[in-house]
């Protein structure tokens, strides 16, 4: 019998608890504890198996990583702009949120493949930070064009000295470093209570989601047919990149989970600083309203199944 994962229903608690307003928070300097822990913890682990590869190897999966971040948010952008009629900075300010990557997703895509024992090529953590920052650049463009008033070096150093970013280099570089053995005392904190400390996240997210589904009400059911739309189509170009760059089963379900998400950190951070005058409601409403959950609870299952199909159908 197919039990739910735990980590799932601290996500439902979560959000079960916000839509009945509940008193239920997580105290703000726990969830920053927590976050922090999250994405050291991601680093870490890739920056051990990093220390196993040559550079040069992983130099085209970078590249790949690096244009589908353009390529999705190019994608989105018209059909924002010209079929749901948002304004051109709403517009390209939600289509960099899912250009980008989510970390949450990808945290609980790894706690899902390794209770089932998928394996994947273990230096995604490192694709996961270069998919952060391409759709930001091209959302910036989008929204402003390039002009003497964009204040790019603000923009520079919220994508590249932003805090997930910082701690997801910062864990790569310490990892890679360090080495399995180097990181054996501080394992217990940071690889064994992986799946707690998620847990707890995923119980801030369902309470943060919750709060976001007062924007749907108000702007229509464009944003969850987007929402959901968006991730699945992005999804099948994660897995056709997986099998042009010779990815693993395991490998191209997790790249098309990274193309699948949605980010609701890195990118809101940056589009307040450069693009101030579009609504955060409308991006966030249908990033963390919609697609978080969608992903977390059946979206990650079927882009394994996809990949599957997919390396079943070209290997045979």
């Amino acid at each position: 019998m197919n039990v739910i994962d735990p980590i799932i229903l601290f996500f439902l608690l979560g959000l079960v608890a916000g839509l009945l307003r509940s008193e239920l928070r997580l105290p703000a300097a726990i969830y920053e504890f927590v976050s922090i822990l999250l994405l050291l913890a991601i680093g870490l682990k890739g920056g051990v198996e990093l220390a196993k590869q040559p550079f040069a190897d992983l130099l085209p999966d970078m590249l790949a990583v690096v244009a589908m971040g353009f390529f999705l948010t190019l994608l989105a952008f018209p059909v924002l702009r010209f079929v749901g009629r948002f304004k051109r900075a709403d517009a390209a300010s939600i289509a960099a949120h899912y250009g980008s990557v989510s970390v949450g997703t990808y945290a609980v895509a790894v706690a899902y493949f390794g209770s089932r024992q998928i394996t994947f090529e273990e230096h995604m953590p490192l694709l996961l930070v270069m998919l952060e920052i391409p759709a930001i650049l091209v959302g910036i463009v989008l929204a402003r064009g390039v002009s003497r008033q964009t204040r790019w070096s603000e923009v520079a150093h919220e994508v590249f000295l932003g805090k997930g970013i910082v701690l997801l280099v910062g864990g790569l570089l310490i990892g890679w470093a360090a080495g399995s053995d180097g990181l054996a005392s501080i394992k217990p904190l940071f690889f064994d209570l992986f799946k707690g400390i998620l847990a707890l996240f995923l119980l801030e997210m369902g309470l943060l989601t919750a709060t976001q589904m007062g924007g749907l009400r108000r702007y229509g059911l464009f944003l969850v047919v987007f929402g959901v739309g968006m991730p699945l189509c992005s999804s099948l170009v994660g897995i056709g990149l997986g099998l042009a760059l010779g990815l693993s089963v395991g490998g191209t379900a997790m790249l098309a989970t990274l193309a699948a998400s949605a980010s609701y950190i890195a990118v809101p951070a940056a589009m307040r600083i450069s693009v101030p005058e579009a609504n955060p409601t409308l991006s966030l409403g249908a990033s963390l309203g919609v697609t978080f959950p969608f992903n977390v609870l059946v979206g990650i299952p079927i882009y394994y199944a996809l990949a599957v199909w997919a390396h079943t159908f070209v290997g045979g």
